[in-house]
Order: structure tokens, then C-alpha cells, then sequence
């Protein structure tokens, strides 16, 4: 959290929410190839080891407020995790807590697709992708009767 993030009721803006889990998304799933300068590894490299020309683009957010998430000047913790995967799709999951009480105060979901940028066409995850994203498989938060 930064304190620019804070809004004049004193928690995290709703719109620093989404950078907050984009964050999360890039330090468990790497940056999009070809961006940044060189850093650590990610865990699982899903979108730094993407062919050339792929792009990960946003399809869908789904965020739930469940409570304030306050201003510290500690870090925030966000679980992260696979809930669901297309042909060629995913469904990134997560819930962010307050880093000193624990509470959940945000549960959110992201739909993400992989496009081929010079023809704009969508790509298929291949079996490696799908076999490095069932390692982090857990339920939706949104399914029926959850969230």
C-alpha cells in the first residue's frame, strides 16, 4: 500500500484495489514478456515465458468490498490462485487481507485471455501452460453459492 493510495476516508481507493491485484498477478505470474528490465523469477512464469508477439490481456474484473482496507505502512496480503482455465482463457482468484488484523476485506476475480498481437487473434493455453496452472487450481469465489 502506498499512502497516495488512500483515499479522504482514510482506506485504500476502490480504483487502487485493481493495481493492488495486478501486483499480485505479476509477482506470482511474471510481467508480459518483453517488458521491464530483467528481475527475479516468478514462481510460475505464465506470462514472461509467452512466445513473442502474445499479448495477456484483461477480459473481465469482478470485485467484491467486503470491508475497508485501511492505510498501513506495512503491505497488504494477497492470496492468489488459479480457479478456472479455458482453451484459451484463464480465471485468476483473490482474496486481500489486512495485513495487521487479518480480515478479508476484498475478494476479487480476473478473466484473462492470451491474443496473438499481430493478427488479434486469440491463443490457445498449450498443455505446459495447463500443466503449470493446475498446480495453483482452487475453487472460485464466485461460483454458485460462494462470495
Amino acid at each position: 500500500m502506498r499512502w497516495g493510495d488512500m483515499d479522504a476516508y482514510g482506506h485504500i481507493n476502490n480504483v487502487e484495489i485493481l493495481r493492488m491485484l495486478e501486483e499480485a498477478r505479476i509477482a506470482a505470474f511474471g510481467p508480459p514478456g518483453g517488458t521491464g528490465a530483467a528481475g527475479i523469477e516468478p514462481l510460475v512464469p505464465l506470462f514472461s515465458a509467452v512466445p513473442d508477439g502474445t499479448l495477456a490481456l484483461v477480459v473481465e474484473h469482478r470485485v467484491r468490498y467486503l470491508r475497508p482496507l485501511d492505510y498501513r505502512n506495512v503491505p497488504a496480503e494477497v492470496d492468489v490462485w488459479v480457479s478456472g482455465v479455458k482453451a484459451a482463457a484463464l480465471t485468476l482468484d483473490y482474496v486481500v487481507h489486512d495485513p495487521v488484523d487479518g480480515h478479508e476485506c476484498v475478494r476479487a476475480t480476473t478473466q484473462l485471455a492470451f491474443v496473438h498481437e499481430p493478427t488479434g487473434r486469440l491463443m490457445r493455453l498449450s498443455e505446459e501452460q495447463r500443466a503449470q496452472l493446475a498446480l495453483y487450481t482452487g475453487p472460485g469465489l464466485f461460483a454458485a453459492g460462494r462470495g
